[in-house]
């Protein structure tokens, strides 16, 4: 138990400390809220490496630093909005089966950019932010695709690393 809250802690600060490195590095489209999404490449490798409940802690860790350090209570609330529905989707791809990591990923990032946009329009009470939508949905595919691609290249290489030091998944 003790080494999964070392690992568990470790994984919450590379999140936090992606998230920093993410914030650095604006995306420069005209649409708001478009973000590389490399962060929740720790929330994938927790969906996949431990249950939905480290996925859930780490993503909520690091949306409350990333927020109160580099943001404000708005892009809190846009953040655990985003990543709320993008991992109750992929948790829901991952239990049906037949999708890949990567094709998790996407789903995420397409969930992620759609409960934001909701939560937007709810903040803003303005429909009109649905136009962004086409955009944003582009945007969480590519990001989607790439966080997917990277996560299952580290996932493919940290797996037999934790089951030896863990004993199994825990």
């Amino acid at each position: 138990m003790k080494r999964k809250t070392a690992y568990l802690g470790l994984f919450a600060a590379v999140a936090i400390i992606f998230g920093y490195v993410e914030s650095m590095f604006p995306v420069f489209v005209a649409v708001p809220g478009v973000k590389l999404g490399i962060a929740n490449l720790v929330t994938m490798l927790m969906i996949y490496l431990y249950s939905w409940r480290e996925a859930a802690a780490i993503s909520v860790v690091r949306i409350l630093v990333i927020g109160f350090m580099f943001g404000n209570l708005f892009s809190i609330a846009y953040s655990l909005a985003g990543a709320c529905i993008s991992l109750i989707v992929m948790l829901l791809l991952k239990k049906i089966g037949g999708f890949s990591l990567i094709g998790v990923s996407i789903a995420g990032g397409v969930a992620h950019n759609v409960g934001q946009i909701l939560v937007a329009i709810g903040i803003v009470e303005n429909f009109s932010l649905m136009y962004y939508l086409p955009v944003l949905l582009v945007s969480g595919t590519i990001t989607g695709l790439l966080v997917g691609i990277l996560a299952n290249q580290v996932f493919v290489r940290i797996q037999p690393l934790l089951k030896r030091h863990e004993g199994g998944r825990q």
